[in-house]
């Protein structure tokens, strides 16, 4: 395709996105209305059209950055990345970073699916993938990386990974692989093993992450749905929108967990063992509805998609109705507010202080996780794009999500960035991988003790 044929196409793309946005509506409820452990679940909007509303992606100028909470300081760790989505820091304190996209797609049949390819390029999210992990050291302790090199390379759109001894696992599109890892190393020559084929063709949510369990001995690998609400046909959702669990010796796996559209972030609740994940919900029910979560995750728990969300609220849109499986579904435990998309998720670590003279966070974020929310294009006003922190109690969420980190959207709507992985560095400090920007930001004390 022509140049001039792109921004032809980028254009009409602009024209009917803006069409679009003018005939939506628009939340009634203030967004902390679908937040909590019991947040307000309105009736669907009845609508022609689903609301459509995109922060176009704008990137950061020279001198910006990204607003830290009061006694938080932003730098950049590193910058100039490929579309940085994910994030995995190594005992000796190496940074992985996962410059990836997603897949080729088939060209979107249909004006809808042409509307919506055509509004996720505008929001930054159809840039061919890097299909690379890079490594990131920062050897002189400073909080920024003066140290990179390409780890992995030629992996089909990689996302999440794990190590487990000397065997780093990471999370392709369409399948688990493991590489043999040594300590220090600054890239990996290993070919790699595939170990298990994981659910991938038209790849509507193609992010696939991996955690292993405390012992090593299980991994646990989400796998997003591959339509909103099963419009494709449910013989496309065989093993999808579930949480798998393989066993790391014999490679056998299972379905952990099932009714989850789209979770991402995974993690081990430090008080009590639990794992968690974030989910995102259904879409084209309204600015106010369904709200996205943060949830513990029971072996052989069903989570309601697609035929119900929060239990036993039945999306209507779904056919044939099931109310035998609405009857078993679960409600989470704790709503982030409608369309905020949250990927990201990281417990506070149970650990020692942070090293003399580093800057790892203060008190008042000891307990607790950290999501990196996405965004919204299917709210009117926008929603996410921004990192939260959601304090725990008791093991427990409690109270409502923090801003800790915003300014991803400029007052003209545009984004300049969009966090999506967060981790925890060996010093205690909290890195955000921010795909729109290209840069993985550090987040820590203001004003360190030296």
């Amino acid at each position: 395709m022509s140049a001039t044929s792109r921004l032809h196409r980028l254009g009409i793309s602009g024209v009917i996105a803006s069409a679009v946005v003018a005939c939506a509506e628009t939340a009634r409820l203030p967004l902390t209305a679908g937040m909590g452990p019991s947040p307000e679940l309105p009736e669907p909007a009845s609508m022609l059209v689903p609301t459509v509303n995109i922060a176009p992606a704008r990137g950061w100028g020279s001198n910006q950055s990204p607003v830290p909470a009061q006694g938080l300081q932003v730098q950049k760790f590193a910058d100039g990345l490929d579309h940085p989505r994910w994030l995995y820091v190594l005992p000796n304190g190496d940074v992985l970073v996962a410059e990836t996209n997603a897949p080729p797609k088939d060209p979107p049949a249909g004006i809808r699916s042409w509307v919506m390819n055509a509004v996720m390029t505008r929001a930054g999210a159809r840039t061919p993938s890097a299909n690379r992990i890079t490594l990131l050291r920062d050897e002189n302790g400073d909080g920024v990386a003066d140290r990179r090199s390409v780890f992995l390379k030629d992996l089909y759109s990689p996302f999440g990974m794990t190590l487990v001894k000397d065997v780093l696992y990471v999370a392709h599109a369409d399948a688990l692989w493991r590489y043999s890892y040594r300590p220090g190393a600054e890239r990996i020559a290993d070919a790699g093993t595939k170990i298990l084929d994981l659910p991938s063709g038209r790849n509507h949510h193609w992010t696939k992450n991996v955690i292993a369990s405390p012992d090593g001995t299980r991994l646990y690998v989400t796998v997003g749905s591959n339509s909103n609400i099963g419009e494709n046909g449910l013989e496309e959702e065989t093993g999808r929108a579930a949480i798998w669990e393989v066993d790391s010796k014999t490679e056998a796996s299972r379905i952990f967990a099932s009714g989850l559209r789209n979770p991402n972030g995974m993690d081990w609740n430090p008080d009590t063992g639990a794992l968690r994940t974030v989910v995102n919900e259904r879409d084209e029910l309204g600015s106010d509805l369904v709200p996205d979560y943060l949830t513990s995750v029971r072996d052989g728990a069903f989570y309601g998609w697609p035929y119900s969300y929060f239990g036993g609220h039945v999306d209507r849109r779904v056919t044939p109705p099931r109310p035998d499986r609405v009857a078993v579904a679960i409600a989470p435990d704790y709503a982030l507010g409608s369309h905020v998309a949250p990927l990201g998720l990281v417990f506070v670590p149970s650990r020692v202080p942070a090293p003399e003279g580093r800057a790892g966070l203060p008190a008042r974020f000891s307990s607790g996780a950290f999501i990196g929310e996405h965004g919204s294009w299917n709210r009117r006003p926008l929603s996410g794009y921004q990192v939260v922190f959601v304090p725990f109690e008791q093991g427990r969420p409690s109270g409502f999500p923090v801003e800790i980190l915003s300014g991803f959207v400029d007052r003209e709507g545009h984004a300049r960035g969009r966090p999506v992985g967060v981790a925890i560095d060996n010093s205690g400090a909290l890195l955000v991988a921010d795909d729109v920007g290209n840069t993985v930001w550090r987040v820590s004390t203001a004003h360190p003790s030296r």
